[in-house]
């Protein structure tokens, strides 16, 4: 197993027993385009820091695994093209000396072997449409089924099939819990047509929650309510999408950014705006409950 590289400062929290939260780095290198994206990660890190946690930005350099980037890296991952790495290609980045950002899964994996517990996303995979035929599930779903874990997002896109989705996670065991809210978000929209089973307030209670279950938990904490995105807007964009990778064949791992990169240019910026503002708000409410673990 390749050794990680843990950031000094991380590494000084996780020896000390102090709050650390970790960070993707496939939403700055995929989800958001330069400048913004380096933009976003310092805003991350230091949101986390005036929570009074410790972030842990987590990408591949090299080959080498890297749990907390320096400013120099951070500005790497933000400006090269680097591949997109799920769970599945860590061994082969890693044996090949490839550089990549990670994914939910990926990350995931990752915070574990460092020993973090608790980690601030935007949003998580799931079941495609379609899957029936394609078989195309989301490698998150089960690395958060069996990674002991707090995954703190905004409910999966609703380019995907939130039903089967919940679906598996219910089948997989996996809590998910409403942070403040009884229906499951859809991440530029506030709500999704489904339920969720537990509903907590606060980040104690979160907290609570976790350690109680000594499992892989979902927080789902909904869009701030000032950057949802209008209702007409988001149906209209989500049809021309689906109807794109219908056009273009898109699968796998591709559809993501394809619709993403839809979303951005046709609502000028709106979908941006929504991105960046709810990734803030799980990160923000990740650090609270990172805290409140180590208390």
């Amino acid at each position: 197993m390749t050794p990680l590289h843990i950031a000094e400062e991380v590494g000084a929290a996780l020896a000390e027993n102090r709050p650390v939260v970790a960070l993707e780095s496939t939403i700055l290198s995929h989800g958001l385009p330069a400048p913004r994206n380096l933009t976003v990660a310092a805003r991350l890190e230091r949101v986390v820091r005036e929570a009074g946690a410790v972030p842990a930005t987590i990408a591949v350099l090299d080959g080498v695994p890297h749990i907390g980037l320096t400013t120099a890296e951070l500005e790497r991952v933000c400006s090269e093209d680097l591949l997109k790495l799920s769970l599945r290609d860590l061994g082969a980045a890693c044996a090949l000396g490839r550089s990549g950002a990670t994914t939910v899964a990926s990350t995931t994996a990752l915070a574990h072997r460092a020993g973090i517990r608790v980690f601030g996303t935007g949003g998580l995979g799931g079941v495609h449409r379609g899957a029936r035929e394609t078989w195309d599930v989301s490698a998150d779903l089960d690395v958060v089924a069996t990674t002991p874990v707090l995954v703190v997002c905004s409910g999966v896109k609703s380019i995907l099939d939130m039903g089967a989705t919940l679906e598996v996670l219910e089948t997989r065991s996996v809590p998910v819990v409403g942070y403040r809210t009884d229906r499951f978000p859809a991440f530029y929209r506030r709500e999704s047509e489904f339920g969720v089973p537990w509903r907590v307030e606060d980040a104690e209670q979160a907290a609570a929650v976790f350690a109680a279950g000594e499992r892989g938990m979902l927080l789902v904490n909904p869009v701030p309510a000032a950057f949802e995105m209008d209702s007409a807007l988001h149906d209209r964009l989500l049809a021309e999408g689906l109807q794109k990778l219908v056009d273009r064949n898109v699968r796998g791992k591709d559809v993501t950014p394809v619709l993403l990169e839809h979303f951005h240019t046709a609502s000028e910026g709106v979908s941006l705006d929504a991105n960046e503002e709810l990734v803030v708000s799980n990160v923000q409410v990740a650090a609270e409950v990172a805290v409140e673990l180590c208390r």
